[in-house]
């Protein structure tokens, strides 16, 4: 640490009195660098990184790509708004995701800032497309921390606290789980039972649902379930959104994770790890909805700034020539198998969720009521962080253990984090959660 910095414990002190206690961070560390799957604190120690900014970071930390596209673009231009004069960038982004999620069918896409941006900008260009007022999405499900973000998002606390009221014209269905019982069949009656007592089906504008619940706790979507669901929109005339912000480029063991369902989405939202750290979203869809808003209705300030977009492109770059949706589906079919490994002698998990390179373990004080354990799950955390690995929690009730590392991550990095892991559910446990 240089003369003229902070200690780690001044700076935490700063936190405390600068920042509102609202924002929550899960680690009590202060970073100062990091590069591929791994950072350090300002003490010097090195942490595995597998949170990845919440899932921003599929292609790493400073990806060399990334880096040297950024470095080209900021000699070029930094920022001018696309509503005021256009450039390449944010076209030639256009023009790929285009074709990676319209497969040769006539899409466009709309570049934003943030994940909830692109959510609130795909309800509004449903609602426009089919002027219909209404939305439904799913028990569970995390769609972002704006006002109409928090409305669909699927579980109260900690995002709905007393921030409401909420937008309106949102309705909440069930999402499968097959760990507590609900079933495909479930889910869809479920939703039957929302046409016939909350909105009629030819109100509804669109249906948002995200392939694999991110903070909602690592539930994929079966996909016979995504495919009925693509049929009922259909039949109705509503609009089927894929939240991929999560779930897309790469961390599924495919692209999109609609793709494990065979289905083709009317419009898709992208964010986090698009552009590999940089602040990009958008909305990608078929080409008659898109175009739905009137010239005007759609934008932001830094909506697909230049430096974002250019960062982007070099993320496609790596994913499709270093071969990385290949390297995440091998990752999460090693790190599962240790997964499950580590299940088998803890009766305490009580199931092992995810796809690709998206897994997690629930954590239940019992294994016959399956009542969530939200204690255990944060001592696995901390003890984790203790021996150099950073995860989070998810789950409406803060039980699961989630794990979203880089796809770049080496075998002998995911080696060390198995072994930590371990290690860390080996230790001596709390008392459950009361």
């Amino acid at each position: 640490m240089s003369s003229n910095q902070r200690s780690p414990e001044e700076l935490m002190t700063a936190r405390a009195n600068s920042i509102p206690r609202g924002l929550l961070t899960a680690h009590p560390i202060i970073v100062d660098r990091a590069e591929g799957a791994c950072i350090w604190d300002t003490t010097g120690r090195r942490y595995l990184d597998f949170v990845g900014g919440i899932g921003v970071l599929n292609v790493g930390h400073n990806h060399p790509r990334v880096i040297a596209a950024v470095q080209e673009q900021l000699k070029r231009v930094t920022h001018t708004a696309f509503q005021v004069a256009a450039y390449e960038p944010y076209i030639a982004l256009a023009e790929r995701l285009n074709k990676l999620v319209g497969k040769g069918a006539p899409y466009k896409s709309v570049f934003l800032t943030t994940g909830a941006e692109a959510v609130e900008n795909a309800i509004k260009i449903a609602r426009g497309y089919t002027n219909r007022p209404g939305v439904i999405s799913f028990r569970g499900g995390f769609h972002g921390r704006t006002l109409l973000g928090v409305t669909l998002t699927g579980f109260a606390q900690p995002y709905k606290q007393n921030f409401g009221p909420f937008a309106g014209e949102v309705f909440h269905s069930a999402y499968p789980d097959s760990y507590r019982g609900v079933t495909t069949e479930d889910a869809i009656a479920a939703l039957e039972e929302v046409f016939a007592t909350e909105i009629a089906p030819d109100r509804v504008a669109a249906i948002i649902i995200e392939p694999v619940q991110g903070d909602g706790g690592f539930l994929q979507a079966p996909p016979e379930f995504l495919r009925a669901l693509r049929e009922i929109t259909q039949r109705h005339g509503i609009v089927l959104i894929a939240d991929e912000i999560q779930t897309g480029f790469g961390r599924t063991g495919k692209l999109f994770g609609f793709e494990h369902a065979g289905i083709q989405p009317d419009l898709i939202t992208v964010a986090k790890s698009l552009a590999g750290g940089f602040p990009i979203s958008g909305v990608v869809g078929k080409a008659e909805i898109m175009d739905a808003p009137a010239p005007g209705g759609l934008g932001g300030t830094y909506g697909g700034n230049a430096i974002a977009c250019a960062a982007a492109l070099a993320v496609l770059d790596a994913f499709e020539q270093d071969g990385l949706v290949e390297r995440a589906a091998a990752l999460g079919t090693k790190l599962s198998a240790a997964l499950e490994a580590l299940k088998a002698k803890h009766a305490d998990i009580g199931v092992v969720r995810g796809v690709g390179f998206m897994r997690a373990i629930e954590f239940v004080a019992d294994s016959e009521t399956k009542k969530p354990d939200a204690d255990r799950a944060q001592q696995v955390v901390e003890r984790a962080r203790e021996r150099g690995l950073l995860v989070i929690k998810c789950g409406i009730h803060r039980n699961i253990v989630r794990f979203l590392a880089p796809v770049i991550l080496s075998d002998e990095e995911l080696d060390e984090a198995i072994r930590i892991i371990g290690e860390a559910v080996d230790a001596d446990k709390v008392s459950p959660a009361a």
